[in-house]
């Protein structure tokens, strides 16, 4: 007894003086003097209306209880495929494309601890009708250790994925990345930063249907993440813009579950991890699944697939350094007759901004294996990259080659990217 009241009295001394120690520089300059009382409200009063460069417009109840950010984020890019050989259903390509154009809006309602976001593609929409909705999700903070979000949103598998597209060091995704990704879907999910962001973790059940869809089946979408940062906390973005002074180190493992309706000769889910083959004028792209479900002598026409995905990943970050890499393993299994299909990927990269904030090189491999269990399936991506900071992430300018070797065909086919991108 007398043990648990001496832990009970250090957790409430120790939390006791964290709130005394975060104290702001306003609170400081009040304390010694330097501003008076009037001065002191004035500079901690809420703008009714403001702007932040890369967040938006701020609009706050002179309550403070309700705060509304509309702000956006435009990709334009330009891409030139060349195919090692060409054929009639392979040829050299040249594409410009508005490649995401998103319009945000987020804040909180009632209480800070209650925020909400909704973010939406009309350019995606434009295509699909499903894919237009991106975000639509909102997240209750009881203490920072415990938070429930609800909603639409990225699965949390993937390092890489979880990053915005809007803060890669290279024009996209790995091909890895692309092929072993979850990313949307509906569902809830506990989360917690732990420590200032020392550790965080997620846990969620999902639809498992993929973005802005839902399913017929009793069958659900279960992953979970960990992350520590043993440092310190580690920014949500790819390259050093900051130029960290300290060396800072990420580790982060991930797994997640589902259950896949095989009908006929197609999958009846949405999933990018699920999507069907690449085509010859994106090889590398597609799902690990799409590539292999229809091999003869693995699954009936009807039936059901068990899939099984993990993860494991590691960024560091030190004066303008940034290293990353993730090693992703998969696998689905057919009901009926218990036949596996095996997959593993992963990716390692390198960027360092050799004018600080402003110009960034960098570097990546990657790899897929589809299928584990079959030779000349292989695909690998090698890739130098450019970018141009003009305003960190919100406004710059990017460029890759990549090499892309299909083992199956022994070809070499180069991809060359240009894209410039706004965040408003």
């Amino acid at each position: 007894m007398k043990r648990s009241i001496l832990l009970v009295a250090v957790i409430l001394w120790a939390l006791c003086l964290q709130q005394a120690s975060a104290k702001t520089l306003e609170d400081v300059l009040k304390e010694k003097g330097v501003i008076t009382e009037e001065d002191y409200k004035e500079i901690t009063k809420v703008k009714p209306f403001d702007y932040k460069l890369g967040k938006g417009f701020t609009f706050t109840t002179p309550d403070e209880k309700f705060q509304l950010t509309l702000g956006g984020r435009m990709q334009f890019r330009y891409t030139f495929t060349d195919f090692e050989v060409n054929s009639a259903t392979k040829s050299d390509t040249s594409q410009w494309d508005a490649k995401r154009i998103r319009l945000i809006a987020q804040g909180y309602a009632y209480t800070k601890d209650l925020t909400y976001t909704l973010e939406f593609d009309p350019r995606a929409y434009a295509s699909s009708t499903s894919k237009g909705l991106i975000n639509a999700w909102m997240n209750y903070k009881l203490i920072s250790e415990a938070q429930l979000m609800v909603g639409q949103f990225k699965t949390p598998f993937s390092r890489q994925e979880l990053i915005s597209d809007g803060s890669l060091q290279f024009v996209d995704r790995s091909i890895a990345v692309e092929a072993f990704k979850n990313s949307y879907d509906i569902g809830a999910m506990l989360n917690g930063k732990i420590a200032n962001g020392l550790a965080y973790y997620y846990a969620g059940v999902f639809n498992g249907a993929g973005q802005t869809s839902t399913r017929s089946t009793n069958d659900n979408l279960f992953v979970a993440r960990a992350v520590v940062n043993p440092f310190g906390d580690f920014s949500n973005s790819e390259a050093d813009l900051e130029t960290t002074p300290k060396p800072l180190l990420s580790i982060g493992a991930n797994y997640f579950r589902n259950t896949v309706n095989k009908t006929g000769a197609a999958l009846d889910i949405t999933n990018p991890s699920y999507a069907a083959a690449a085509s010859a004028s994106t090889p590398g792209s597609g799902g690990w699944l799409g590539r292999s479900f229809n091999k003869a002598g693995f699954a009936a026409a009807n039936d059901k697939l068990d899939v099984d995905s993990y993860g494991a990943d590691l960024a560091f970050k030190w004066m303008g350094l940034s290293l990353q890499g993730e090693y992703l393993l998969a696998q689905a299994e057919a009901q009926s007759n218990g036949h596996l299909l095996r997959a593993q990927g992963f990716y390692t990269q390198a960027g360092y901004t050799v004018i600080p904030k402003k110009l960034e090189v960098a570097f990546r491999y990657s790899y897929l294996d589809p299928d584990r269990d079959k030779t000349n399936d292989l695909v690998t991506e090698t890739t130098g990259a450019v970018s141009y900071y003009f305003s960190k992430h919100n406004l710059k300018l990017q460029g890759d080659v990549s090499n892309i070797h299909d083992q199956n065909t022994f070809k070499d086919d180069m991809q060359y990217r240009v894209q410039a991108q706004i965040i408003f």
